[in-house]
C-alpha cells in the first residue's frame, strides 16, 4: 500500500451535459456557486469556500457524465511518487497535460473500470476581487445572495462492476484508506475511502446493470442539516427532480439530498459532514447486508430501486426514460435485479423494488 496522506483532497470534477445553459443555471441560480472563467464549450465555477479557481466545470456534450475528476497531492514529491507507483502498473497507462484552466501537469489515468481521473500539485489558489472579499478570514469569498450557496465540492461516488479492483487502485497507487465497505457474502457491493480525516472524499458502488465506467454522483457540502430541508422545498418549488431525501446515510452518517441536475447527472448536497476518522489506526468498518436497512437511511426515506442501485452516467436513458425502463421491469431491469442483493429489494429504505415482479423467477 502507498503511504498515507500523499493525496490531499478532492479538487475538482468534470461534468458533462446535454443541457449545458439549464445545468449551468441549477449551480447557480439554485447552490448559488460562482462562475470564475468560461473558455470554448466549458464554464468553471467554485462555492465561495472552495480554495482553488474552481471545483466544477460544465461541458457540453452529447451525453450526461463525468468528464474527469482531479486529487490533489500533498506536494509536488508526492504527485512525482504518485505517478511512479501508478506508471509501474502495467494494467495501467497515463499521460501528462497542462490544459486546465487555473492548475499546472496533471497525470491523467483511467481506473481499473475506466472513469478519468487526475492526479495534481500545481494549483492557483483564488484571489477574491474586493467587492467579494469576505471579513470571515478563512472563507475564499463572501457567502452568495442566491439560492442556498454550497460552501464547496465534498466528495464523487463512481459506480463499478468490480468494487474491489478500484478500491485497491486507489489504496495502492493513492493511498487512501478504506473507512467503511459493504458486502454481499464475499462480494464488496460498495467502499468509502478517504485521504484525510473526513468520512470519504471517494466512494465506489457496484453497478447493477453491469456497466462500466459510470458516475454516481458528485455532492457538494453545506455543512448543515437545515441547508437540506430549505433545499428540498426550494426545488420542490422550481420542479427540480428529488430524487430522495434528506435523511441521514448510516454509512459516513452523512446528511444526504439526492436530485437530478437537468443535464441528467445526479447531485447529492451534503448537510453536516458526518463521521470524522481522527485515529490513524481506525479500522474499516464492514457493513453486512443484515445491517443495510440503518446503512442506507436512518430516518426512514426510501432510496428508489429503479434508479438509485440502477442510474449512473453516461446513461443510454434520460432520468424519466430510465425510470420508466426499470419500475416497469423490462430487460434491462430484469437483468440489474439479478445483481441487486435479496436483502436490498427487501429492504425498508428502498422503495419500488420489482421483487414481487421477479418473485416467480426465484
Amino acid at each position: 500500500m502507498s503511504p498515507p496522506h500523499e493525496i490531499s483532497h478532492l479538487a475538482r470534477v468534470e461534468l458533462l451535459s446535454p443541457k449545458p445553459q439549464e445545468t449551468l443555471d441549477f449551480f447557480t441560480k439554485f447552490l448559488g456557486m460562482y462562475v470564475s472563467h468560461r473558455e470554448g464549450q466549458s464554464v468553471f465555477l467554485r462555492g465561495y469556500e472552495d480554495p482553488y479557481q474552481w471545483s466544477l466545470k460544465i461541458t457540453e456534450s452529447a451525453n450526461a457524465g463525468m468528464g474527469h475528476a482531479a486529487l490533489r497531492t500533498s506536494s509536488a514529491d508526492a504527485l512525482e511518487r504518485r505517478v511512479q507507483s501508478l506508471s509501474n502498473d502495467t494494467s495501467t497507462e497515463g499521460a501528462w497535460h497542462e490544459d486546465e484552466f487555473g492548475f499546472g501537469k496533471n497525470y491523467r489515468y483511467k481506473s481499473p473500470d475506466g472513469h478519468t481521473l487526475d492526479i495534481v500539485w500545481e494549483a492557483e489558489h483564488y484571489k477574491a476581487p474586493p467587492e467579494l472579499q469576505s471579513k470571515i478570514l478563512t472563507r475564499a469569498s463572501k457567502k452568495p445572495l442566491q439560492g442556498i450557496p454550497v460552501k464547496r465540492i465534498d466528495h464523487l461516488n463512481l459506480m463499478s462492476s468490480d468494487v474491489t479492483a478500484v478500491k485497491q487502485s486507489f489504496e495502492r497507487h493513492l493511498g487512501f484508506r478504506t473507512t467503511e465497505r459493504v458486502v454481499d457474502g464475499e462480494i464488496e457491493i460498495g467502499a468509502w475511502m478517504s485521504s484525510n480525516i473526513l468520512g470519504h472524499e471517494v466512494a465506489t458502488m457496484r453497478d447493477m446493470t453491469g456497466g462500466h465506467g459510470k458516475m454516481h454522483h458528485v455532492a457538494f457540502f453545506y455543512g448543515n442539516a437545515q441547508h437540506n430541508i430549505d433545499a428540498a422545498e426550494m426545488f420542490r418549488d422550481h420542479d427540480i427532480v428529488i430524487e430522495a431525501g434528506p435523511d441521514t446515510h448510516g454509512i459516513t452518517q452523512g446528511q444526504f439530498l439526492y436530485v437530478f441536475e437537468p443535464g441528467g447527472n445526479r447531485i447529492e448536497l451534503f448537510g453536516e459532514p458526518g463521521y470524522l476518522h481522527l485515529q490513524p489506526d481506525l479500522e474499516t468498518k464492514t457493513w453486512l447486508m443484515s445491517d443495510i436497512d440503518t446503512g442506507l437511511a436512518v430516518g426512514g426515506a426510501k432510496l428508489p430501486w429503479e434508479t438509485y442501485f440502477t442510474y449512473g452516467t453516461p446513461s443510454p436513458l434520460s432520468v424519466a426514460e430510465h425510470q420508466k425502463e426499470f419500475s416497469n421491469a423490462g430487460p434491462a431491469a430484469e437483468a440489474a435485479e439479478e445483481r441487486v442483493p435479496d436483502e436490498i429489494d427487501t429492504s425498508r429504505a428502498v422503495a419500488d423494488s420489482p421483487i414481487d415482479v421477479f418473485s416467480d423467477a426465484r
